[in-house]
């Protein structure tokens, strides 16, 4: 069942751990909910205490959003990038208010995101290196706009990232996440980088996959 004890809807799985335990954030996709990822919960490692957050925009019929996506008379597209942002500021204060309720490690916090959720893990992440542990980025890319280009390499010294994509992914091109590897490099972030023959979406291969690199990096 969601809560709503923090600013977002969530739900939760709590670690095996009694104080302590390292928490993993999942951030869904755009029209999806927070009992998406949360599927995943079940087989990730007992270690770790699992947020499933809500994104705060509602769609219509059903679904949230983190951000709106519009769309122009050609067809062309682009970010609410302004909402973006204040989606990113409410994660990082839910995330400070768990670790605090829940007595969790705040020097060992992660996150998993899906396509839109995947892009703001990114940027979270680049952005606020001192908060973040382990990134896991399910189809998505890094939106250069969402980015603040405020740090320095050296921060960036601890964080690691999974990414990967499908190959015949219709709704975000898997050539815009085959730059995700050369921006990383650039920052200088530890990274690994799979593709799978998929659409949009999560291959088993790829969760074993994700779910071994996870389990290493606790």
């Amino acid at each position: 069942m969601s809560e709503k004890t923090l600013p977002l809807f969530y739900v939760k799985r709590p670690s095996k751990l009694q104080k302590n335990a390292p928490l993993l954030v999942l951030l869904h996709g755009y029209g999806s909910d927070e009992n998406d990822l949360f599927s995943f919960s079940s087989e990730l490692p007992e270690e770790l205490f699992i947020i499933s957050l809500r994104a705060p925009h509602p769609l219509q019929p059903y679904g949230h959003a983190w951000y709106a996506i519009n769309f122009d008379a050609q067809q062309n597209k682009w970010n609410d990038v302004d909402q973006a942002k204040a989606s990113m500021k409410t994660i990082i204060e839910c995330i400070d208010l768990a670790c605090e309720k829940y007595e969790l490690n705040t020097k060992n916090v992660s996150l998993l995101g899906f396509s839109q959720g995947c892009i703001l893990s990114m940027a979270l992440a680049i952005n606020n290196p001192n908060k973040f542990k382990n990134i896991v980025g399910l189809s998505g890319y890094i939106s250069p706009e969402f980015l603040e280009n405020t740090m320095q390499p050296e921060d960036y010294n601890h964080l690691d990232f999974y990414c990967s994509h499908g190959c015949s992914d219709q709704v975000i091109p898997v050539e815009w996440a085959r730059k995700t590897p050369t921006i990383l490099n650039e920052l200088g972030i530890k990274h690994t980088y799979s593709e799978f023959p998929v659409g949009h979406g999560v291959a088993p291969q790829n969760f074993f996959e994700f779910k071994d690199w996870l389990q290493k990096r606790i």
